[in-house]
Formats: structure tokens, sequence, C-alpha cells
């Protein structure tokens, strides 16, 4: 389940190898935030699909194969967190030597050292801070840009951090591309190549965030652009040692403001690779004290 890792002087794999032109066809129908895809049965979801996002009926069905798993294993919250995994087609954010594996349980490399997140884990921290629409959302590590596409089904207002550039500007590339094929939903995101640590101030306060690096602590700044009320979700612990907290910011009568933490796997120890810290324009060390 671990979700990034930065390679000093990793080769980036070729962009052109990224699936996002494998769209079925253009997409027919736009989407809404009512839209509701069939839950109930895998030949149903997959003709929906077909004729309403113009997409490859393999992937659909393995879709709905995985969405079934995660529902029993309880990685889906609710209907609204079901329908977003549903219309995200992540076979368009996997590299192209990936593609059989584009539904699998586990992580996979995306280039660039680093990794596309298991869609389980995926699931989950999205369920546990669980985005309504008009609230404005900050991830830190935008990676192959899945965890964006997600986001976008559930909220409008979708800000995304990539600390590695050419990963940064690649996945911006697919957001366009994919736009232009019709996923309108995607023109939300807006995308930053920045260190994730210090948040995006300008686009401050945000109602939820959810951070795919691990770190031995909150990020003060992180915890200051999180609105009262917010709720984020963050892998904190020892290098490789990570427990994935729910931390939720709130205002007391008297003013002042208290986090409170728990873990959404209980206890379970999941590894994250380190927050790394820019110095200048290159990635050095991490941010962990």
């Amino acid at each position: 389940m671990q979700r990034r890792q930065f390679v000093a002087g990793a080769a980036g794999l070729i962009a052109g190898s990224l699936s996002s032109r494998l769209a079925f066809a253009d997409v027919p129908t736009p989407f809404t935030f009512d839209m509701a895809p069939p839950m109930d049965n895998r030949e149903k979801f997959v003709a929906w699909g077909v004729a309403n996002r113009g997409e490859d009926p393999k992937f659909l069905g393995e879709r709905f194969d995985r969405f079934g798993v995660m529902v029993r294993n309880e990685d889906l919250s609710n209907d609204r967190n079901k329908h977003a995994f549903l219309l995200t087609p992540r076979e368009k954010f996997v590299l192209k030597q990936n593609l059989a594996r584009a539904y699998s349980y586990d992580f996979l490399d995306i280039g660039y050292g680093v990794t596309i997140s298991g869609p389980h884990l995926v699931g989950r921290m999205t369920s546990n801070i669980d985005p309504q629409v008009g609230q404005r959302v900050l991830e830190i590590g935008t990676g192959s840009g899945y965890q964006s596409a997600y986001l976008a089904h559930m909220t409008d207002q979708v800000y995304t951090i990539e600390i590695i550039k050419p990963l940064a500007e690649r996945t911006r590339s697919i957001y366009d591309q994919l736009i232009k094929d019709g996923y309108k939903e995607f023109e939300v995101i807006k995308t930053k190549n920045a260190d994730g640590y210090y948040g995006w101030e300008e686009a401050a306060p945000f109602d939820k965030i959810i951070v795919t690096c691990g770190i031995d602590h909150v990020p003060p700044p992180l915890l200051q652009q999180l609105k009262a009320g917010g709720i984020m979700v963050i892998p904190v612990g020892p290098p490789g040692a990570q427990r994935v907290l729910k931390v939720v910011k709130t205002e007391q009568p008297d003013g002042q403001m208290t986090v409170a933490r728990s873990d959404i796997y209980g206890g379970r120890i999941v590894p994250f690779v380190p927050f790394t810290k820019l110095e200048g324009d290159k990635i050095v060390g991490t941010h962990n004290n």
C-alpha cells in the first residue's frame, strides 16, 4: 500500500506509454453530481458505462469486480463514495505496461520513482474525508492524478500539489486531454508543482485535506489551512511504519481550536515512504523531524 517514493535521478518513463488515450469513445453523457451508475449488477453497470461514459467494457467489468471487493471490505462508506469510485476510470492513470493490473489490489509504478495507490487505500481515505459538493479539498501528492480524479466526482473544488515537476506536468496534460475527450468533471481540478508541506495558502482554507506520503508529525501549515470542522487524513509515524490518521479540527465555544485523531485502520501499520521536501528547485531529504 506504499503510496509514493522519490528516487533521486530516476528517469521518467515515456509519457506516451500512459493510457490517457484509451477511451472506448468520447464521453456521451456529461457528468453531473447526481449521476448514479448501477451498483447491483455487473452486466448492467458495464452496459451503462459503455452507453453513458463511452468506456471500454473490459475495464468497466474489472472496475465493477474491484468495487464488489471494496464494498465487502468496507472501504467505501456510502453511495456517494461508491458512485465516485465507479465513475473514475483508473485505467486512464496507469502506465500502458500496467493496464492488465489497473484494478488490482496493489500499488503500481507510474515512473519517476512513485506509485499509484491501490484502490482500497484510495477508497478508504476518501471515504473518511467524505467531500461534499461545494467543499474545498486539498490533496498533497498528485502522483498519477487518480486520487484527484476520484475527488472531482464528489466536489467541484479540488486542489492538488505535486513535488516532482515533470510528473506534475505530465499529469496535468492527462487531465487536459481527458477534458477534451469529454470528462468535463476534471475541469474543477487545479494543479500546482510545489512542496506540499506548506499547503496552498492562497487557496486556503480547506474543508478537507488528504495526504498521500508518510511523515512523523502533522504539518502545522496544513493544520492551519484546515477549516474549523474540517477533516484531514494523513499517514503519521516513523519511516515505513505509519498509521493512517483521521484528524478533525474543532472550534470550541471559547474560540480555542482542538484536534482529535483516530486511526482509520484500527491500529494497523500502513507503510508509506517519506514526505519529501524541496530546497530551491531540488528535492532533498524529508520533512521528518
